[in-house]
Parts: C-alpha cells; structure tokens; sequence
C-alpha cells in the first residue's frame, strides 16, 4: 500500500496478524530485504515494512532537506498513525537503525522495544561529522555522474560487505537485483540528507530510553561491534549479541537465525 505525510508518498507492506514489528531497512536496501528474514516472525507477529524515503517505491524528492532524519522519524510516526498502531517494537538495520534509533528517542512512548543491526547514533564530534560529510557528498556525485549501476558494482565492493561472497551466486544477485532496483537521485539525496555525517549525534540521550533493546551485530563485522558495545554502556536496558559466521548485513547472511533471535526477542518483550 501507499501512505502519503507531509508530502512524500511511502510504500508499506502489511503482513501477518498480532502485535506490530516495523522493520527500516538499510542503505541501498527496501522492503523486500526482510522477506527471507522475517518468514517465521509473520506467523506471529504483523510485520511493517517500509520503503524509506530516496529508496524504493517511495518517493526521491530532489530537496535534499527532506530526508532529514528527524523528519524521517516524524514520517514513521504518521505511518504508525495511518495504520493504528498506537505502540511497536521496532528493528532497523545500518541507516534503518540510525532512523530507528532517531524514532525512539523522540517518540519514546510508540516504541515497546527497539533491536539494531548494524547501527550507531552517529558520529561524536564536529570533525567526525564533517569528515564524513564530505566523503558522502563524493559518493553522492559518484551516483549522479556515473550512474547507479557503476555505483553499485563500487558498493558492493567494499569491505564492508565482503563477508557477502561467501554467500550461494543466487542470493547475491538478488540483493544486487533489489540495489539496482533504487532511484539514483533518492540514493544520492539519502546521503545528503540522511548521512551518518548530517544525523544529531544521540549518543548522549542513550540514557533516556528505559524499554528493552538488542544491539545485534556480526562477528566478522569489528567496528559495528566495537561500537555496539560501547552503546550498551549508555543503554540501561540493552542486550548485545554478536553472530558469527556474519559481516554488516546479518540478516541476509544468516537469515534464519536473525528471525529466530527478532522473535524469541520480541516475544519475551511482548507484554501489551
């Protein structure tokens, strides 16, 4: 289905009965990158997935203004509005979880609890930020000027994902297939407007979220997990857990065991 706030059409897919799980996918991902994942948890549970703002079926506006994270959040909240849900839990992977964590610490009282792949609150310091700021704004001309697929084959490329060819062809040419499938002005504007360098940093309001949370990360991927153990320093309610035989994305490299841990998670969370 398609939900319109604040002039930005959305696409969101509904599936499932019971209480909600809403699930932010990724940089360069969509909502089809939770189908594999989440194939037990829609036995149990309704399962949100929302396209993001410059990725999918939603909307890529060229103001880059648009995609601030703190008007990303605010468009979540709508959604969870047009669809009357009064609380969630709510997962979200790498820029998702950034978005996630975004949602949660302004509108606390939505959220039943809170899992993050892969994710950070962003970056400490003013250099940090524009350090990363300008990195992001040449990925972003790389985008315009080369086009999305010599971008994606660059992406793909990195170290961060390296531990991804250890994955069978097939499962690598659908992510590839569901990359491809973003528009190159939505993917270019996300960083500007999205970036890790642009973002508030939230580190200091950790303390102020008092429900569960799950800090998930792979075992190959050392800097997510570096930084998620230094989150639950801050965090009075959370959990990590680290995966093995997994980089950044554990959710498409192991996918049966990411649901596995999102339902025994939320379901010993599930009081209201």
């Amino acid at each position: 289905m398609f939900i319109s706030t604040n002039g930005i059409t959305y696409y969101v897919e509904v599936v499932g009965e019971g209480r909600p799980i809403v699930f932010l996918h990724g940089f360069t991902g969509n909502s089809a990158s939770w189908h594999q994942p989440t194939k037990m948890i829609k036995n149990e549970f309704q399962c949100v997935f929302i396209d993001l703002i410059g990725h999918g079926k939603t909307d890529s506006p060229a103001d880059t203004s648009r995609y601030q994270i703190e008007k990303v959040a605010k468009d979540i909240i709508h959604i969870l509005n047009v669809l009357n849900i009064s609380q969630t839990h709510l997962v979200g992977y790498s820029m998702g979880g950034r978005v996630a964590l975004a949602t949660s610490i302004l509108y606390p009282s939505r959220i039943s609890s809170l899992i993050l792949e892969s994710s950070s609150p962003g970056l400490r310091t003013d250099e940090e930020r524009r350090n990363r700021r300008h990195s992001d704004e040449l990925l972003a001309r790389r985008i315009e000027q080369d086009g999305i697929e010599a971008f994606i084959n660059y992406w793909e490329s990195i170290p961060l994902f390296a531990s991804q060819k250890k994955l069978a062809i097939e499962k690598q040419l659908l992510v590839r297939k569901q990359r491809l499938g973003n528009n190159p002005v939505g993917l270019a504007n996300s960083l500007r407007g999205m970036g890790t360098g642009v973002q508030p940093s939230y580190w200091e309001r950790l303390c102020e979220l008092n429900f569960p949370l799950l800090l998930l990360c792979g075992k190959l991927d050392q800097k997510f997990c570096r930084i998620a153990k230094e989150m639950c320093t801050n965090l009075p309610n959370a959990k990590m857990e680290k995966i093995i035989n997994a980089g950044h994305a554990i959710h498409v490299e192991q996918p049966q065991f990411f649901g596995k841990i999102i339902n025994e998670f939320v379901s010993d969370h599930n009081t209201q």
